[in-house]
């Protein structure tokens, strides 16, 4: 398969390394991109595996809160000129509104406005990701929203059992910035786990660390990928020197939701 100039472009975008690294990376995997970004990794080139985003593209972030019940709506486009219009801004919101009082389904009455905006716009426009949470009888939802230039980039809702609106709406704060991608270990999927593990090993044997030394580096190394994906070992960002588990001081979070745009 020949490597074009744009492949090697886009590994080296994903992966921070140089162009003859990312070149012998790339042919050395018949141009796959996730093999070559796999294989940096192993020949300890490339620290860590930057992943470009699954979801390129732009769009608004609406988060509504009623009470026990919290929604957040993703509505995407193909420009921020579009995301930022006082039109689709309007739209996202009064979607998330809806959202939160009758469920995720509540998004089906707006595809004809969708489709009217996409005629009058002259862009794909349609709706992205859609959370609705729902705090118990001893539970509370709180939420963040953190607004560009005129429109939503970043949602997060949270549900705590045990805690307080304040304790809620602080671990809200956190995902927004930290945005983990599991609430606990045992979240992570099983084959995502084994798959590091064999790579952290690889790439420790690679370093001539000592076979003696080798299981408790790898459990080491292990432990800090969960660290940088499970909400509850995260280093809280307003106090390093504990975790979000200890944070919550007893508390427990039930469920959370975050959509970031272009994320």
């Amino acid at each position: 398969m020949a490597i074009t100039a744009k492949d090697v472009q886009t590994l080296r975008q994903s992966t921070g390394v140089g162009m003859m690294d990312a070149k012998k990376a790339l042919e050395a995997n018949n141009g796959d991109q996730e093999a070559a970004t796999q294989w940096l990794r192993v020949q300890g080139l490339a620290s860590a595996a930057k992943r470009a985003d699954r979801e390129a593209g732009e769009g608004a972030v609406a988060v509504v809160r009623d009470g026990k019940v919290a929604a957040i709506v993703e509505l995407r486009c193909e420009t921020d000129f579009v995301a930022k219009s006082e039109e689709f801004v309007s739209l996202v919101d009064e979607i998330a509104a809806r959202v939160c009082v009758d469920g995720e389904g509540a998004t089906a009455q707006f595809q004809d406005r969708i489709e009217k905006m996409l005629t009058t716009l002259k862009e794909n426009i349609s709706i992205g990701r859609v959370y609705r949470l729902e705090a118990g009888p001893d539970e509370v939802v709180e939420t963040y929203w953190h607004p560009q230039a005129g429109r939503g980039v970043n949602g997060v809702a949270v549900v705590l059992k045990g805690g307080t609106d304040e304790v809620a709406h602080e671990v809200a704060v956190h995902i927004a910035f930290a945005k983990p991608l599991y609430l606990k270990r045992e979240d992570v999927p099983a084959d995502e786990v084994d798959a590091e593990r064999k790579t952290v090993e690889e790439i420790s044997r690679n370093e001539g660390k000592p076979e003696a030394a080798l299981p408790k580096i790898i459990e080491g190394r292990l432990n800090g990928w969960f660290k940088d994906r499970v909400l509850l070992e995260q280093s809280y960002v307003k106090d390093e020197k504990q975790t979000i588990q200890q944070f919550l001081n007893g508390a427990t979070i039930t469920s959370y939701a975050q959509v970031v745009i272009g994320g």
